[in-house]
């Protein structure tokens, strides 16, 4: 992929890996669509849902679309900040302690159940996120480019699980759900499950590691104005003022909301950013981010509920395209 790449031909790519993991994976195309942003947005993705929807076949299938390396991890109260990151083995035959890598260098990296892991191996993943490198006795070393962590979550309370503090929620751009298949959907569950000699549906790379850099470059591009701009600020400053939530959007989170509308643009192919992106994308990039008073948690609120009211009660600006 050309490093001038179109916004039409951003748009046409982006099509293609969406349809052909729509056709692996039984799940809703919205739900593929905000994972995509994501990945434009150079962010990560934290998905809370049941167990059994697909979580790591989505993973997997994104991965495989955008010709990427990935690598599953699976979080237990056992779980090491060096079984994350790796660590130096003794080779008898050299002598020397040498380095081996752990899981997380890999493009695409589910972290399954991240909420059953102590507080201290959840953060090991945070400096991975946050800086796209890793610590290990002291030295340093680069994870691998793109990186992408899709981290999964059961919402149900459960007994041994650490909830994520608000400071690693923060650093995912998105979080969102998969959701159960509508009835058509489940029906073809069955029917592939009933063809026993099939395997895993197949997914042929579309782009490779240097195509999905080069489309992470494609939002930088992509413009907003400034009633636009204004919009989303009064959207995020307006959770800080509801009644109901103690901490509201961070400037951080103002940021990534940006970044985030931008790639949401240049998956539609445009070279500007319109409200609508703004609106499409406000629950994912804000839900999480919230963090609501004592009352308002036991009135059964969250994070949605309050970004639907701030979606209805700030006025989306008449902007020309």
């Amino acid at each position: 992929m050309a490093d001038d790449v179109s916004a039409v031909a951003t748009s046409e790519t982006c099509t293609e890996v969406l349809s052909r993991i729509g056709d692996a994976v039984i799940t809703d195309r919205e739900f593929l669509e905000q994972v995509l942003t994501a990945t434009l947005a150079r962010g990560h993705v934290l998905l809370e849902d049941v167990p059994g929807t697909g979580k790591t076949l989505t993973a997997l299938a994104f991965a495989r679309a955008l010709g990427l390396e990935f690598s599953r991890i699976q979080f237990t109260p056992d779980l090491l900040p060096s079984d994350i990151t790796g660590s130096h083995v003794f080779n008898e035959r050299t002598g020397a302690f040498e380095f081996t890598r752990g899981p997380v260098f890999a493009n695409v990296v589910l972290a399954d159940e991240i909420n059953r892991a102590p507080p201290k191996t959840q953060a090991a993943l945070l400096e991975a996120m946050d800086e796209g490198q890793v610590t290990v006795d002291g030295t340093t070393r680069d994870l691998p480019d793109p990186f992408l962590v899709i981290a999964t979550q059961n919402p149900v309370e459960q007994e041994g699980t650490f909830e994520l503090p608000e400071a690693q929620r923060d650093r995912f751009t998105i979080k969102t759900a998969i959701g159960y298949p509508d009835r058509a959907g489940e029906l073809e569950l069955i029917e592939r499950r009933s063809e026993r000699e099939t395997k895993l549906p197949t997914v042929e790379p579309v782009l490779d590691a240097a195509g999905v850099r080069t489309l992470q470059r494609v939002p930088e591009r992509v413009s907003m104005s400034g009633p636009v701009r204004g919009y989303l600020v009064d959207l995020a400053r307006a959770t800080r003022a509801d009644d109901r939530v103690e901490i509201g959007i961070s400037p951080r989170g103002i940021q990534r909301y940006f970044e985030a509308a931008r790639a949401r643009a240049a998956i539609s192919g445009r070279e500007y950013v319109a409200p609508d992106d703004i609106k499409r994308i406000a629950e994912p990039i804000m839900q999480h981010r919230l963090v609501l008073t004592t009352d308002a948690r036991i009135e059964g609120v969250d994070g949605s509920t309050v970004v639907r009211s701030v979606l209805d009660r700030v006025e989306v600006p008449a902007v020309d395209p």
